[in-house]
Formats: C-alpha cells, structure tokens, sequence
C-alpha cells in the first residue's frame, strides 16, 4: 500500500488558496480513480482505492498545515508504512506556476507542512512539488500562499490538476521521470 498526502488547510475559505494545492490534486486522483467516499481517520478525511493494481491511501490531514506530521505519522504506523511508501503532494514558491517537479527527500524550505511531517517522521520521502512562484519579496510570501488563485489563473489550475491526475498511474508505478514529462507536455497543449 501507498500514501499519498495532500497538504492544505481545512475549511471552505481555504479551499481556492495557493497553500491548498495539494489538497485540490489528492481530490482530482480520487475523483479521477472513483476512491471510496472520504471518511475521518487519522486526524483527517482518507479515501482509499487503486491505481492499477497498486493500492492507494489517500489522506487529507485536517490538523491544519502547521501539525500535518501528526495526521501522516498516525496513518503510517497503523498501516506499518516505511518512508518509501509516502508521497506528499504541496505547494512550492520556488517552482513558477503550474510547473510540477518530484523529489524524495530535501529540507522543508521553510514549508510548515513539511516541517511537521520532517518532525514526525523524518525526511526521506517523496514529495510531488506543485509550482505557486514566488510573489518576489518575502514580506508577500504569507498573503500570496494564503491568496486564492485568481480567476484568470483557474483554466491553468485546471488543466494542471487533469495533468496530475491523468499521470498519476506513472507515479503509482515509481517512474517519477514519466510523471513530470508526460504532466509538463499535457500543460504545453
């Protein structure tokens, strides 16, 4: 069995910001995969279901993104999951909008999300970035991670989130490479 994490926070008025793009890819694959209905656990909603023949936990943690590690670390000890199994999908100022770029391992870059994940389980997993840039100061950073996407952004949204979800079975199969590729040439079309 895979993790997959989205981060963001819940509640409907961060529903549409830039913090909560994980959240908005982990329900495209869902909905994309028909995952069995959302249900509490772990200290967040969890679906679960397969891609292919690779069996999936879907977990969105509902402990807000400052305290995301302790709703990820619950499910991977109940389920007796190794770092290798967890992928976490999260927004990323350092990568231009709508670019996506998957690594394992690699410091939090001042992410709190990852920060608490790090915390609780330590560093060594993958994490599927998804581009936000970077407003160009950091006294924006905070206002434009917790803006909504602009309605002139929400096609590219779109079709990013298609793009993700389209892939994902490269990812469930570990060809990180074949992920990025095939998600950046569906964004070019």
């Amino acid at each position: 069995m895979l993790l997959w994490v989205g981060l963001g926070n819940p509640g409907a008025e961060y529903a549409l910001n830039r913090h909560n793009v994980g959240f908005m890819a982990i329900d495209i694959i869902a909905d994309m995969y028909n995952f069995e209905s959302w249900k509490k656990q772990f200290q967040g909603w969890a679906a679960t279901g397969r891609i292919g023949t690779t069996r999936i936990l879907l977990l969105k943690p509902a402990t807000y993104m400052n305290d995301s590690g302790r709703s990820v670390g619950e499910a991977m000890r109940f389920y007796k999951l190794g770092l290798d199994a967890l992928t976490v999908f999260h927004d990323e100022l350092d990568l231009a909008p709508f670019k996506v770029k998957v690594k394992t391992g690699g410091g939090a870059a001042g992410h709190n999300g990852l920060r608490s994940i790090d915390a609780h389980i330590g560093q060594a997993y993958r994490r599927v970035r998804i581009g936000i840039g970077h407003p160009g100061h950091k006294d924006r950073v905070t206002g434009h991670v917790l803006g909504n996407y602009a309605k002139a952004e929400m096609d590219d949204l779109t079709d990013l989130l298609g793009a993700i979800g389209a892939e994902a079975p490269s990812l469930a199969a570990g060809d990180e490479t074949r992920f990025m590729n095939d998600v950046a040439l569906r964004m070019q079309d």
